[in-house]
Order: C-alpha cells, then sequence, then structure tokens
C-alpha cells in the first residue's frame, strides 16, 4: 500500500529553510514507529536535510539527477514509475515521507493518510499542503499522541 505520512500546522505549513518548523518527540516516535520496517520514499532536498538513511527502513530517493550511493537500504529512483514499480514489487508498505512536490507527485495514487495535526501555525514557514490534499479521503481513525498532537487517519474513498 502506498500511505502519506506528513506533519502538517494549522496554515498546512510542512516546513521552513529545508527542515520541519517545530519539534515534538511524540510525532518523531510516531513516525519512525509507522514506518520502521518498511520502505520510506522522499525527494532529493527531503535525502538531504536527513543526511542519513533512517534506520530499519528501505529509503527509496526519488531524484532526476540527485547522484547517491546504493546500499541493501537506499535506493535510487528516477521517476514515479520507477518508484510504482518498486511498491508492486515489494513486501510491506511504502510511504511517502515528503517534501511538497514528493506529495505532490504521489497524491493520485496515495491510498492513505497519516496525517499529524501540529497545534501552532507557522507564520514564516515556506513549504506547505495544499489545502485539498484530502480531497477524495474518508476520515476513518484519530490517534492522540499527547501535547496538543493528534493524528487523524484517511482512506481513500
Amino acid at each position: 500500500m502506498i500511505i502519506g505520512i506528513v506533519a502538517i500546522s494549522k496554515n498546512f505549513a510542512i516546513g521552513k529553510d529545508g527542515k520541519l518548523p517545530w519539534h515534538y518527540p511524540a510525532d518523531l516516535k510516531f513516525f519512525k514507529q509507522t514506518t520502521t520496517g518498511n520502505a520510506v520514499v522522499m525527494g532529493w532536498n527531503t535525502w538531504e536535510s536527513i543526511g542519513k538513511p533512517l534506520p530499519d527502513r528501505i529509503n527509496v530517493v526519488l531524484s532526476r539527477n540527485g547522484q547517491i550511493e546504493e546500499q541493501s537500504v537506499v535506493k535510487l529512483c528516477r521517476s514515479m514509475a520507477d518508484v510504482i514499480d518498486f511498491a508492486e514489487q515489494y513486501d510491506g508498505d511504502v510511504f511517502i515521507i515528503g517534501g511538497a512536490k514528493t506529495y505532490e507527485t504521489f497524491a493520485p495514487v496515495i491510498e492513505k493518510w497519516y496525517v499529524t495535526e501540529v497545534p501552532v501555525e507557522i507564520a514564516d514557514a515556506d513549504t506547505f499542503m495544499p489545502n485539498d490534499f484530502l480531497e477524495g479521503f474518508t476520515h476513518t481513525d484519530e490517534i492522540d499522541l499527547g501535547d496538543g498532537l493528534c493524528v487523524k487517519v484517511f482512506q481513500r474513498k
């Protein structure tokens, strides 16, 4: 299954200067627990900002012209079609983890979303999710992480 996972502020911000504009250990723990043992797909800028493979996951980097040293846990894909081919053969879930362009690219094929609602507004953010990114999805579950954080789960209709 191809799943989107994102933390989003009240004003739909997801980033500032290539990083998350907040720090909530509960959200990071949820992200780790949810994605561990699966594959994570990220764009080149997200890969660069993380700086190393996320442990205990297959790290798929989507880039037309970036170069990385492929390892057993790191795979470079040049197109959405390459990622979809990988997902069809992969025995596990494939999580789209960002950034904004990668979310936009995979929006038509994401079957489920985990959306952590962060209880702040980031006035100086520079990266946002579109206001209608959950159009065509139904709210199916909620997970309270504490600290005012709520993960909402959405399934494609």
